[in-house]
């Protein structure tokens, strides 16, 4: 069985969801036989990088709140955090563009080494407080992980994987997300948001459960076995 995943480096949520998903799957007694894929998903394309201001000052005067309320939604996202055993400093998370990480994620991809760099990734921005829109902090990410740095920085000098990111951004508006994280299962069933680990455990077992009776039902209509014998 098949699980798409689709997030934003930029997130917090997503990288509790992230949690709370490994925890209900890493019980689950089929594991092996479920594959998982990290999709893109930008929540401001058009953010400009910057350095200047922190965070909560950002966060602040794009939604228009005050900033006693901003930083009570902080420390509450980061009690949630701490609850699923992540340590969050997103006051120190610098505000910038995710393109550039995600195309990073996609080139990872290819090398097998997706699950390692989504992980890295999130932890930089939300916990390390690094620039993921800078080449170097990037590539140096990706080298601690065992890629290329060489061939990392080549890449991020282009414009290569942007395709592969519009690509899944395209497909998450054809299925209608609009918020991340979201959590697609066979193909049919979907799940949004940071839910607890039990919601994940069911929705996975409920999923494999159809998967099953999917897989049956095509097994036993108009079939030839080995031995040559044909329903």
């Amino acid at each position: 069985m098949h699980i798409k995943i689709w997030s934003d480096i930029r997130c917090p949520f997503c990288y509790i969801g992230k949690r709370h998903f490994e925890a209900a799957l890493n019980s689950f007694p089929d594991k092996e036989k479920i594959t998982v894929e990290w999709k893109s998903f930008e929540l401001d394309p058009n953010l400009q990088t910057t350095t200047t201001t922190d965070a909560l000052t950002h966060f602040v005067e794009n939604k228009g709140i005050d900033r006693e309320r901003a930083k009570h939604m902080f420390d509450n996202v980061t009690a949630m955090a701490a609850n699923a055993g992540l340590e969050f400093n997103l006051e120190q998370s610098i505000p910038a563009n995710s393109l550039k990480a995600h195309r990073l994620l996609h080139f990872a991809k290819q090398q097998g080494a997706a699950y390692k760099t989504k992980e890295a990734l999130l932890k930089a921005h939300l916990t390390e407080g690094k620039n993921i829109d800078d080449i170097d902090v990037l590539t140096e990410i990706a080298s601690s992980i065992g890629l290329d740095d060489y061939k990392v920085k080549h890449m991020l000098e282009s414009d290569a994987f942007a395709y592969e990111v519009r690509q899944d951004e395209m497909e998450a508006r054809n299925l209608g997300i609009n918020s991340v994280p979201f959590f697609v299962l066979d193909n049919k069933y979907g799940i949004s948001g940071a839910q607890p680990v039990e919601a994940f455990t069911q929705a996975i077992q409920d999923a494999w459960e159809k998967h099953q009776d999917k897989l049956t039902i095509v097994a036993n209509d108009n079939t030839c076995d080995i031995n040559g014998n044909c329903n």
